[in-house]
């Protein structure tokens, strides 16, 4: 007799809460409504749901699915207004609606102050605005970045300044491929800065904080300071700051890129697999210890507690608060001999996390968290059956090989669409590098707790410093390999839903052994392979001038195929922005492009590039020109320019000064000549027929 199979959706019943929740946050974000017709349309849906109890059981029963519809929308329209509230700026006490531009800020420093290049940043909480007549209370976030001085080491976590400076939006760095920071700092309810001197601010007499948050500050500092007491070397100190607390800013950038092409970057991002290993040592501790492991509450009280101490020390990241929230459950359930689903527990974590921060469906962290985990859960047994292994050591290898293929398999697709690489290594450094993470992991802390003792903490030092110089010897090996890494693999939201529907339903397929869900899979095969072929058709022919937005740089690129010719100053970090075009080689000589000094002719485009150092004289005729670059605060006026050019176009790129491209603007404003400033405005992209 075929055995009923009960559906995941119905053994998780959070799966089908969490989907319309999801959708909800999703709709607010893109076309958001305001909170009245929110409002409105809840009680348009509560009502017809109530209503719908007043129908006879028959019709009830004939429209069950109206019912479901209505649950739905509810769950729906939940996550619309949760995602409208969390945005600050539809607040009227939010500070941003409150400020004029002579007005002044009180403001609470959040956090301790993070040394950077050449200035310090924290992220400062305001508090009130100060005008002439009154003192409005407010609320909000924003950065600020302290000018390297000496009165900038006196300011502490909870200290209240008065700022008499007015802040700037946070804009958009305006580079095609390069990462969003303004829309990054929004998702975290920040959309201003300020840059402060010692003349810009005074410190006021008064403080605020929190005892809890001034613990993990302390506890934070302490691990800190006594791992730069005992690493010296950048390298060994960047990858335990980061490794056991998540601290980033003493990473290498070369060392964080190999780790990320050898696919174990997750190592060094404090993800679940952190809390995970830290959840197994718990248990075990507590359960050695006489008087707490005969409580079970008390027991799980104390590891509850140390999990979330060690995920706010960590900075309290999605991928870890996913982990706290589902081991939480996972107790809290054990406590009350209560078990459910797996699937269930990570739905309902992500319920809880969304409806705390709806934010963090965009958090890739949380993304790949989760994906991972569905993946091992998933897919991880039916991968270890396909090998019979009876030995203990080999048993242990193929295991973890089983969930790295498992977790790999489900992630892959989205790691393309955000990274466009694939490590092909991942299986072997995974293999090594994981169980000597973990290994480090724990004699960090174990380095950490008995730093005290200068004797153990010295050889325990020695012993992490050997293990971690090992970890990246084997990394950067592993990296420098031939075709280690392949890069420039082109990924869209299209494709990638389109590589999901090829492994769900083939690896369903295999599984169920189900002609339909393979005949599904190579439908999706099909599709992808028209969108790979129309989009590598697209980079075959793709013929752009790029000009980009870099602070006091020049910075050109002309572009053919995946092939570039660059012009402008040297030492610009390009890789981002030149990815999204996947471009693959730098060239000396460019097809369709005639360069000589400063004039360009590509294709049928005529391009002048004039800059400080360079001057022009008027010809009998005027040139025409497709677009006049303006580089350097060229020592010209438009009026002068328009005597020996005739520009449809004049871009004034970022290596200009401010007061110089405002001059420019007010001339060809005046002239009704046409021009594009890219400081205000963005990289300037031109794509040629």
């Amino acid at each position: 007799m075929h055995q009923y199979q009960i559906p995941v959706w119905k053994e998780a019943p959070f799966i089908r809460i969490i989907l319309p929740l999801m959708a909800g946050i999703f709709f607010q974000w893109n076309m958001p409504l305001g909170k009245q017709s929110i409002f409105y349309l809840l009680i348009f849906f509560s009502a017809s749901f109530f209503l719908f109890y007043y129908l006879s059981l028959s019709v009830r029963f004939r429209f069950r699915f109206f019912q479901t519809g209505l649950i739905l929308a509810l769950i729906f329209l939940m996550g619309m207004l949760i995602t409208w509230n969390c945005d600050l700026r539809n607040h009227n006490n939010w500070y941003g609606n409150n400020v004029v531009l002579k007005d002044k800020l009180v403001v609470l420093i959040n956090e301790p102050l993070i040394e950077k290049e050449n200035s310090f940043k924290t992220i400062a909480l305001v508090k009130q605005v100060v005008t002439n007549k009154e003192v409005k209370s407010v609320k909000g976030r924003m950065l600020l970045y302290f000018k390297k001085e000496s009165g900038v080491v006196n300011l502490h976590y909870g200290d209240l300044i008065l700022i008499n400076k007015p802040f700037q939006t946070i804009n958009k760095s305006g580079n095609p491929g390069e990462f969003d920071n303004q829309r990054y700092q929004s998702f975290l309810q920040i959309y201003h800065q300020i840059y402060l001197s010692a003349a810009d601010y005074v410190k006021l007499p008064l403080q605020e904080y929190s005892r809890i948050d001034q613990f993990i500050f302390s506890l934070k500092d302490y691990t800190i300071h006594v791992l730069q007491k005992y690493f010296k070397e950048v390298k060994t100190l960047g990858i335990a700051e980061a490794l056991l607390i998540g601290y980033k800013y003493d990473l290498d950038k070369d060392l964080v890129q190999a780790y990320s092409n050898t696919g174990v970057v997750h190592i060094i991002a404090i993800s679940g697999l952190h809390l995970g290993l830290i959840y197994m040592v718990l248990l075990w501790l507590f359960n050695c210890i006489p008087v707490v492991n005969k409580s079970n509450i008390l027991k799980s009280i104390s590891v509850v507690s140390c999990l979330w101490i060690f995920s706010l020390l960590t900075g309290a990241s999605a991928s870890v608060l996913r982990s706290a929230v589902m081991f939480t459950c996972i107790i809290i359930g054990k406590v009350f001999q209560k078990t459910s689903s797996i699937y269930n527990s990570l739905a309902a974590s992500a319920f809880i996390l969304l409806c705390y921060n709806p934010y963090f469906l965009w958090d890739v962290g949380f993304q790949l968290s989760y994906l991972a985990i569905i993946g091992i859960i998933w897919l991880q047994k039916p991968i270890l059956h396909l090998l019979l292994v009876k030995s203990f050591l080999p048993q242990k290898i193929w295991e973890m090989t089983a969930i790295t293929i498992a977790a790999q398999i489900v992630t892959f697709p989205i790691c393309l669409f955000y990274f466009h690489q694939f490590p092909n290594l991942f299986l072997l450094t995974n293999l090594m590098a994981v169980p000597l993470s973990t290994i480090i992991l724990f004699a960090e802390i174990g380095l950490v707790c008995f730093s005290w003792f200068s004797f153990l903490g010295k050889y325990l030092a020695i012993i992490t410093e050997q293990l971690i110089l090992l970890l990246n010897g084997v990394i950067e090996f592993l990296n420098k390999i031939p075709f280690s890494v392949t890069k420039n693999i082109y990924s869209d939201e299209y494709s990638t839903i389109f590589l999901y529907g090829i492994v769900i339903f083939f690896i369903y397929g295999l599984m169920l052994k189900n002609k339909t869900h393979l005949k599904a899979a190579f439908f999706f095969v099909t599709i992808f392979s028209a969108v790979q072929s129309a989009a590598n058709y697209k980079i075959q022919h793709q013929k752009k001038l790029v000009v980009y937005q870099f602070p006091h740089k020049q910075s050109i690129d002309f572009i053919f195929q995946n092939q570039f010719y660059f012009f402008g100053d040297s030492n610009l970090n390009m890789k981002s922005k030149r990815q999204i075009y996947y471009l693959k080689d730098k060239k000396d000589f460019l097809s369709g492009l005639q360069i000589e000094t400063n004039k360009a002719v590509f294709y049928d485009k005529k391009i002048m590039i004039l800059s400080a150092n360079e001057q022009y004289a008027a010809g009998s005729e005027k040139l025409q020109l497709d677009f006049l670059i303006l580089s350097k605060n060229a020592h010209v006026s438009i009026a002068r320019i328009l005597q020996f050019a005739q520009p449809t176009l004049i871009v004034m790129d970022a290596s200009n000064s401010f007061w110089k491209i405002s001059k420019w603007k007010k001339e060809c404003d005046s002239l009704h000549q046409q021009y594009y400033s890219i400081p205000e405005r963005g990289a300037f992209v031109c794509t040629i027929p």
